[in-house]
């Protein structure tokens, strides 16, 4: 695990750029998601980050993906 991702995982939050590199979908799509409301979303340090268990949220369930 690179340190980038070790401190996301040990703060419990993401940026939009690593929300959006984990859902594979733009950076602009992740700032809908939080506009809408779809995707909850703090201000730390005066940046904008993703709770993690939010992201999770919306990970298909294990065996779901690739099923028709």
């Amino acid at each position: 695990m690179s340190e980038h991702n070790s401190h996301a995982v040990s703060t419990g939050v993401f940026s939009i750029q690593e929300v959006a590199w984990i859902l594979g979908v733009s950076k602009s799509e992740v700032c809908r998601l939080i506009r809408v409301g779809t995707l909850p979303a703090v201000r730390r340090h005066s940046r904008l980050v993703v709770p993690a268990h939010a992201v999770a949220r919306l990970l298909p369930a294990p065996g779901e993906r690739g099923q028709a």
